[in-house]
């Protein structure tokens, strides 16, 4: 897909992987909604970031776990340029838990998560399945997370979230076809902010330095390789759905029964 004044649509891209996926959609030409849950200054620096590359953007405050925000998401995008060409299923939301505490999670932590987490980007696909196969072609990407097919990250409920994320990607992927496409990223460890606030800046740093010594590749993700996966799938794989691809330096393959310790 060529997305040279298309329009794609970033939830979550007030900063970290949504901040950087718009930005890099953006500089291949692309027209962006930015949206933003609560950091507008966020949303605003990314939009500053994005126009400088000469295209249009907008920004729309809308919480994706909230079916009519999804729909006004979609609807300033086609209002605006009358089209919508891809969607970045970012938006994301965790509580930091311990696995082993089970009484660190109540039926409310559940529900939080799963509706911003697998509930919001079904409620976005619906939102622009009409316009993109209007347009005769779409592309969306999800992103989940290593949680989702490694049971590991933040909490037992995030892994679960992700998870169902992935499986109903497959799901998606099967009905959406032809004009639209529909792949799945799953990011490891990704450097930056967010993830060091939650883990606190020590359990951060020896979770950095461990994977970066014990991976195959010794490398840990950064918001700008991610967003890299992401435009891979929207514009440069036009015979792949369904897919679900994992960005974790191969700190997988270490997980293995007959990996070498």
């Amino acid at each position: 897909m060529d997305l040279q004044d298309g329009v794609a649509i970033v939830t979550g891209s007030s900063s970290g992987v949504g901040a950087a996926t718009a930005r890099q959609l953006a500089e291949r030409g692309a027209n962006v909604v930015i949206n933003y849950a609560h950091n507008e200054d966020g949303a605003r620096a990314t939009q500053e970031a994005c126009e400088a590359y000469g295209v249009e953007t907008a920004v729309v405050k809308a919480d994706v776990a909230d079916d009519g925000d999804c729909q006004r998401l979609a609807a300033a995008a086609e209002q605006r340029w009358g089209r919508i060409d891809a969607l970045v299923n970012n938006a994301g939301t965790t509580k930091f838990c311990a696995h082993h505490n089970l009484d660190g999670l109540d039926r409310q932590d559940f529900l939080d998560i799963y509706s911003v987490n697998a509930v919001g980007p079904y409620q976005m696909v619906r939102a622009v399945e009409p316009a993109m196969r209007r347009g005769g072609r779409g592309s969306i990407v999800n992103v989940a997370s290593i949680a989702a097919v490694m049971g590991i990250g933040s909490s037992i409920a995030y892994a679960a979230s992700k998870g169902a994320l992935v499986t109903m990607g497959l799901s998606l992927a099967r009905v959406l076809g032809p004009e639209i496409r529909l792949n799945t990223v799953c990011p490891g460890f990704i450097q930056g902010e967010w993830l060091e606030q939650g883990m606190g800046a020590e359990n951060y740093a020896r979770a950095k330095a461990h994977l970066e010594t014990s991976s195959p590749l010794q490398l840990t993700a950064t918001p700008d390789t991610v967003a890299e996966a992401i435009l891979y799938f929207l514009a440069g794989a036009d015979i792949v759905t369904g897919e679900t691809l994992i960005l974790d330096g191969g700190y997988h393959l270490n997980q293995l029964p007959f990996a070498r310790r």
